[in-house]
């Protein structure tokens, strides 16, 4: 590292102070080196005693024009899916988009003044900014209600550990209504909100979505801004939108659209213009008579994607039941195979332990250009103490372990390979898209499963068990950052009780920055066919 300055204003850092941290790192330096080392770092320290304070440049809310109000951990929090209760409103909105609609801010957003607990007791953090989303619905007209429940640190598939309590299913008490944005699912599904935002890194907001009877679009990587919103891994963060239909995904989807300047997940040039429209495009399609809604329109049916181990085959009935309609919508759907697809989940499992470590339990972000939430980063350390992993789900402790085994037995290398082995995956699904517009498979395997017993001791491999293999149609897509909707399109029984009948759903994939082709092909389906009674 080159040198600016050695100034030193300070007084001189001694050999003693230096010494115990070169021989934590296993280094050992004669005394000459020690003196010499001593004055570099002592300019060092010069330099960060002068450093301005980065409060002058975080970009933070007028609360005049952005007031927030009655802001209270309810009573009520709706079977588990509230965890705070607030009114945010803009003064003087600059469009009426999402004028008069209500929206829920799942809670690993940061939206100033109110708690924010990422689902977790691990920190107890009140953020001083808005997400860009926020700031981008509230001046799109809509009005904020609270922040929706999400699973312990965000690393959950189902809906038991949130720190506010389990979130039950819309359709069946005492069900999974899917994780990790399990509140914005069900408080979407019940009517009490019209839009929540939810997050994305392994499926979580299409599992939700699925289990819960609504639509939910993880948007190509990048298109929505992530900024001040806690992040698992920067490579596959996704933030987007869930609501009860497919015109109002899309409706919410141009109101947060777009690059903020501070996100270095989102392209520097091309998102503007028409490719943020996505209200018209679909209304276009809609408006056709339904034997020509989708002429032209060529859909892959991926044979991996209903290939998945353990897949309940009750779902694979349903989902193919609703794949078949496209033809009657004049649609042409083909069978398409991307060998490469059943081996993804196994490359994100490699994948994520030591970013994912780094990035969402020790708020270590180095590296990246993007706006630092520094205030929150005031409890992080280079590692967790035992009360902050005895806070943590089963889904995030075993992160965790999974982290302290990587970063001590392969270092960034295992990371590196299972990157590089992504990469190919990616470039087979780009490949597939280069004959489809869009891919279809099931969301999920199965529907969702019973929850635990309140307070119940259960291990967290006993835990773990019941969501096996949920991600394995979800995660891939996570990784390649092609864009993926979840739309319902009947019910299954669940697999403990026959005769509780629960929501299944169909994944459309489309291609990269065409999020608005899973759009329309979605909107044609739901426009004709009403997924409850089939």
């Amino acid at each position: 590292m080159s040198v600016v300055q050695l100034e030193v204003t300070n007084s001189m850092i001694a050999e003693e102070e230096l010494q115990p941290i070169l021989a934590k790192a296993g280094l050992e330096l004669p005394k000459s080196l020690l003196e010499d080392y001593g004055t570099l770092i002592s300019g060092l320290e010069t330099a960060i005693a002068a450093l301005p304070d980065d409060k002058d440049v975080i970009p933070r809310p007028d609360l005049a024009k952005y007031p927030r109000t009655d802001v209270h951990i309810p009573e009520d929090n709706e079977l588990g899916a509230w965890a705070t209760k607030v009114t945010a409103k803009c003064t003087s909105p600059t469009s009426d988009l999402l004028k008069g609609r209500t929206v829920a801010l799942k809670d690993n957003m940061a939206l100033a003044g109110v708690r924010c607990t990422n689902g977790t007791a691990m920190v107890d953090w009140v953020p001083e900014i808005d997400a860009t989303v926020v700031t981008r619905v509230l001046d799109a007209g809509a009005t904020i209600t609270g922040k929706a429940a999400c699973e312990n640190a965000c690393l959950e598939g189902m809906s038991a550990t949130a720190v506010t309590g389990q979130v039950h299913n819309p359709y069946a008490k005492g069900y999974s209504a899917g994780g990790s944005s399990s509140g914005s699912g069900r408080l979407v599904a019940t009517g009490s909100v019209d839009l929540a935002f939810g997050c994305d890194q392994g499926g979580s907001i299409r599992i939700p979505a699925s289990s819960c009877g609504i639509v939910g679009l993880k948007p190509t990587w990048g298109l929505v801004p992530y900024t001040g919103i806690l992040s698992l891994d920067a490579t596959i963060d996704h933030c987007g939108p869930m609501a009860k239909n497919v015109r109002d995904t899309a409706l919410f989807l141009e109101a947060i659209a777009g690059p903020d300047g501070w996100d270095d997940r989102q392209p520097p040039f091309g998102l503007e213009g028409d490719r943020l429209k996505f209200v018209a495009p679909v209304d276009s399609v809609t408006a056709r008579e339904p034997s020509n809604m989708l002429e032209g329109v060529r859909i892959g049916v991926l044979s991996e994607g209903l290939e998945v181990p353990g897949q309940d085959p009750n779902v694979v009935a349903s989902v193919k039941s609703a794949i078949d309609k496209f033809t009657l919508l004049g649609a042409t759907v083909v069978p398409v195979s991307v060998p490469l697809h059943k081996g993804a989940p196994l490359l994100w499992t490699c994948a994520a332990p030591l970013p994912a470590g780094r990035q969402s339990l020790l708020s270590d972000l180095d590296g990246r250009k993007q706006l630092y939430m520094t205030d929150r980063a005031d409890f992080a350390s280079s590692k967790l103490t035992q009360n902050q992993f005895d806070s943590l789900g089963p889904g995030a402790s075993n992160m965790y372990v999974g982290y302290l085994w990587v970063q001590e037995k392969y270092g960034p290398k295992l990371q590196g390979r299972a990157m590089n082995l992504l990469k190919a995956t990616s470039d087979a699904y780009d490949k597939a898209l280069q004959q489809f517009d869009v891919l279809v498979m099931p969301t999920l395997p199965y529907p969702p499963p019973r929850l635990p017993e309140p307070g119940s001791d259960e291990g967290p491999l006993k835990f773990l068990m019941r969501t096996i293999g949920l991600v394995a149609n979800t995660c891939p897509f996570d990784n390649s950052g092609h864009p993926a909707l979840s739309l319902p399109v009947g019910f299954v029984p669940a697999r403990e009780d026959p005769s509780v009948r629960l929501p299944t759903a169909l994944q459309i994939v489309g291609r990269k920055y065409a999020d608005v082709d899973c759009l329309k092909v979605a909107a044609a389906w739901e426009k004709v066919f009403d997924w409850k009674s089939l």
